[in-house]
Parts: C-alpha cells; sequence; structure tokens
C-alpha cells in the first residue's frame, strides 16, 4: 500500500517553516525547536516593518509593552542556550535582563536594532543546534543561580516555546496600540 498524496495548496516558500522539510545539519530530535525559531523571526520581519518607535513602551490595559517583548525575544534566547552550553550568565547577560523591564530610549531605528538583535540570537541558537550532539540532550543542566534542574533539550524546547508564546503577545499588543494610536 503507497502513501497517499495530498495537493499541495500553496508554493513551498510561503508554507510554515515547519512544513518546508528538515534544515540541513540540525539534528532530527531539534527540528522542531529550529522551525519554532525560524517561524518567529519570519512573523516578527512581516509584522515589525513599518511599527511606529514612539509605540514601543505602551502598555494597553498594562500588558507588556511591544518594547518589552522585543528585548525579552533575544534576551530569553540567549539565556536558555547559554545555559544548555552549561554556561552561567555573564555579567552583561544579566544587565539585558535587568534592562528587559525598563522603558526604551526611543530612536527612530530602535525597533530595527531590536529586531536584528533577535534575528542575529536565532542564527546564533541555529548554530548551537547544528554542533549539538543528539546524544548530549538528556544531560542535566542547571538554570540560573539556583541551578534550578532541567537537561539541554528541555532547555532548547523552552527556548522555542517561550519565543513562541512572546510574539503571540507581542503581535497582539503592536495590533492593539496601533488601532489605539
Amino acid at each position: 500500500m503507497s502513501s497517499p498524496t495530498f495537493p499541495s495548496s500553496s508554493s513551498p516558500e510561503t508554507r510554515e517553516v515547519w512544513l518546508r522539510g528538515p534544515l540541513p545539519e540540525i539534528p532530527p530530535l531539534l527540528q522542531p525547536v529550529a522551525h519554532a525559531l525560524l517561524q518567529a523571526r519570519e512573523e516578527l520581519n512581516a509584522a515589525m516593518p513599518n511599527f511606529p518607535p514612539t509605540l514601543l513602551n505602551e502598555r494597553p490595559g498594562g500588558v507588556a509593552s511591544v518594547g518589552f517583548h522585543l528585548q525579552h525575544l533575544a534576551g530569553v534566547l540567549d539565556r536558555t542556550f547559554t545555559y544548555a552550553r552549561a554556561e552561567a550568565l555573564s555579567e552583561s547577560q544579566q544587565a539585558a535582563l535587568a534592562a528587559e523591564n525598563l522603558p526604551l530610549t526611543i530612536e527612530a531605528d530602535t525597533v530595527q536594532k531590536l529586531v536584528q538583535r533577535f534575528s542575529a540570537q536565532v542564527d546564533s541558537a541555529l548554530a548551537q543546534l547544528r554542533s549539538t550532539d543528539e546524544a548530549t540532550l538528556t544531560e542535566a543542566r542547571g538554570v540560573g543561580r539556583a541551578q534550578l534542574p532541567s537537561t539541554v533539550i528541555g532547555l532548547m524546547v523552552h527556548a522555542a516555546e517561550h519565543t513562541t508564546r512572546h510574539l503571540g503577545q507581542l503581535l497582539v499588543t503592536a495590533k492593539w496600540v496601533r488601532r489605539d494610536a
């Protein structure tokens, strides 16, 4: 019995990343992490080109600002992948974490810089995924000062899940503040 074939309703370039097939050099068990990060980058890039920087710090209804989410997207990837390497956070990473909750200084290119920072962090995460031996995925890793228990794969999956959650929140907040502006 042969496998069923399904007609394609879209070209490969317009499909969600996970439907485009395996990514080269990414270990099979880490493909979903890479797919989620690339999907998040595509959606962020599509949503932010004309976002007014003056709205970055707006917190309608008390929700986290678009500026917070943009900083947090890059920061959480950096931190979780650092823990996956069994490394402690550097002073600069700790300072970036503390700054995520502060209002941004607004300049004309602030949005572009934050989107580029996230994109660069995705590239860094993908490089780490490529170099991760699947045999290490269940190795224990400590998180934070308290060294809470996790594993390499736990941290990487959490990074992808956390990224998609905050991207969704960012997209809703961006739509909300644009509507109110």
